[in-house]
């Protein structure tokens, strides 16, 4: 488990609790789920922990939470105040503790709560309604009042008040069926923080994929989502392999709504997916890599405040790449490293150079703004190039140690150069200057020792390119046996401008407008936006239309109504697509594009 050490809590700019007097140990919720009313109501109690000796007061971060009684561990009524709302960080409740070693809270949820989706049965494909929450970045205090901050850790456990028609599952240990009552328990012994705390209700069945794995979804879609994930358990296999035991018992996954916003959110022990994962070939399952590497990079050391994501999402993304090159050999992990590579060089030149720092400064802005090809690909490549400078057994023996030493302890990143210099770099006679340490963390761009890969299947790819601006028609080109990462590649590779003739030949004769795997329907749907071939093209319009309406995914949407906005054609499409789709989406994601629409 890691030796015992003092918890890092540093000053966290974008939660008002003061942790490091009085933090909250574990917590136990009672919560009614009321789809008619949009909201949960109940009580949460907070057993804390005293820091400082002469604390008497507890600060928890809340957002449009109804308070109503709060109340010590004895039942005497506590003094308390809620602060005045701020749009960033909601409102701080202040409350009176004297010597109390736990505080009770009775709530109400709004019913626009940020952390939560509510989904009416025509929503889904169920016929149900379906609730599920997204507390990441500092969402949990929309649903719960606690402090949200990454840095403070806690154990829990639950009693969810449900429609017994309907399955309640949260990030702890869940049951596999309904019962007659619709009352369900839950305990998570291991201590997490806030964001990572989920709910989600819905009609739900589970199909299991191993002795430590499962997939919950609704009924019509449980099914293909065990094949498509059915590689699960050997992946746990490999990275524990890699990096040491797997330390949360059991890795579930949820394959949610289309309106879910991101690829997968890490959860512990229950993984929320998007089903824009369901390809029907296996090919996509990366994402669960990712998200599995989690629990060791993220779940179990996580990064103490959200300038810091790179220690959680960079870490993540370098532990991605090797599970999915232990399960699915060199060539296709390459392929996946050259790609995120790509993205990360398209992404810099739009940013702020102070943004493309690892190590982030986020005081005053959204939390969220952490999220982004800095953090992933910047972050997996300065350990890509660790691994290439002290070769790989010596990389992995250190991360092992490194996630048993943090063990359920945050991380911020002065705390982690002092541990990479004495446990890697001193000990290889490697020195900060060598590996242009200060540059990765604290400079712009990429430095000139990033490692660079060249994918032989992509080469291929580029000959096709050149046949094709060359005059080839697209039915003279071999595809056999092309993944998805060769045609986003092609799509990538093609000019600027390629002429209409060209984008619609290759629509018409590989069918990209219909394509069911997501990440090439979007790749294709950007690129006709970019290129303005969408304008031009019903099927491709229709295409796009349909995309931005039936799931809402961030990685999606953020840049084709980017794209769309650069124009006075593309931007009144965006408003018109945005008005029908904005009421399937999450918050966050429309919160996303409501700040592109208003920039435009």
């Amino acid at each position: 488990m890691g030796q015992a050490e003092e918890p890092l809590l540093p000053d966290d700019p974008h939660s008002y609790s003061r942790a490091r007097e009085v933090a909250v140990r574990h917590l136990s919720l009672d919560l009614e789920v009321d789809f008619e009313s949009r909201s949960l109501a109940g009580s949460v109690r907070l057993d804390l922990d005293r820091h400082a000796p002469d604390a008497s007061e507890l600060v928890l971060d809340t957002w449009q939470l109804e308070v109503g009684d709060v109340t010590l561990g004895d039942g005497s009524r506590a003094a308390y105040e809620l602060g005045e709302h701020d749009p960033l960080l909601g409102s701080p409740l202040r409350v009176r503790i004297g010597d109390a070693d736990s505080v009770v809270v009775h709530y109400r949820t709004h019913p626009e709560a940020r952390a939560l989706q509510w989904l009416e049965a025509e929503q889904t494909s169920s016929g149900h309604p379906f609730l599920f929450t997204q507390s990441q970045a500092i969402l949990a205090r929309s649903w719960v009042p606690l402090q949200d901050s990454p840095a403070v850790r806690f154990s829990y456990d639950a009693t969810v008040r449900v429609p017994p028609q309907l399955l309640a599952l949260m990030s702890a240990g869940n049951p596999t069926a309904r019962n007659g009552d619709g009352v369900h328990r839950f305990s998570m012994p291991q201590r997490v923080p806030s964001y990572l705390m989920a709910l989600a209700v819905g009609d739900l069945e589970f199909r299991s994929t191993g002795p430590r794995s499962g997939v919950y979804a609704e009924p019509d879609v449980v099914d293909a989502a065990a094949w498509e994930f059915a590689d699960t358990e050997q992946m746990i296999d490999a990275v524990q392999r890699r990096f040491g035991g797997y330390r949360w018992d059991r890795y579930d996954l949820l394959v949610a709504p289309a309106s879910f916003p991101f690829g997968g959110m890490e959860n512990p022990r229950l993984t929320f997916l998007t089903p824009t994962l369901l390809a029907g070939d296996r090919s996509l399952v990366s994402v669960v890599a990712h998200e599995l590497a989690h629990s060791w990079s993220g779940n179990l050391v996580t990064n103490a405040t959200w300038n810091d994501l790179w220690l959680n999402e960079g870490f993540t993304e370098y532990l991605e790449t090797r599970i999915v090159e232990d399960v699915y050999g060199e060539r296709f992990a390459t392929m996946i490293l050259q790609l995120y590579r790509q993205e990360l060089l398209s992404a810099l030149p739009r940013l702020d150079p102070r943004d493309t720092w690892l190590e982030q400064d986020l005081a005053g802005r959204d939390a969220d703004d952490a999220a982004g090809p800095v953090a992933y690909h910047k972050g997996s490549l300065f350990l890509s190039m660790l691994e290439q400078v002290v070769g790989r057994e010596r990389l992995d023996a250190f991360l092992t140690a490194y996630f048993d030493r943090y063990a359920f302890r945050s991380m911020d990143t002065p705390t982690f150069v002092g541990h990479l210099r004495a446990e890697l770099l001193d000990p290889a006679g490697v020195t900060p200057e060598q590996v242009q340490l200060e540059a990765w963390l604290h400079g712009p761009g990429l430095p000139d020792n990033a490692p660079v890969w060249h994918s032989e299947a992509f080469a291929d790819v580029d000959r096709a390119v050149e046949a094709l601006v060359a005059g080839r028609v697209a039915a003279e080109v071999d595809v056999s046996g092309w993944s998805p990462h060769e045609w986003i590649h092609l799509l990538r590779a093609l000019p600027d401008d390629p002429g209409a003739g060209l984008l619609a030949d290759l629509d018409e004769t590989f069918g990209l407008s219909e394509s069911r795997n997501s990440e090439i329907l979007f790749t294709w749907l950007r690129y006709a936006v970019e290129s303005g071939h969408v304008f031009d093209s019903l099927r491709a319009d229709r295409a796009l239309a349909d995309f931005l309406r039936r799931q809402g995914r961030i990685k999606f949407l953020r840049p084709l109504y980017t794209a769309l906005v650069e124009t006075d054609a593309g931007r009144a499409r965006a408003r018109e697509i945005y008005a029908v789709a904005r009421p399937g989406y999450h918050a966050v994601a429309a919160g996303v594009v409501d700040r592109i629409l208003d920039r435009s």
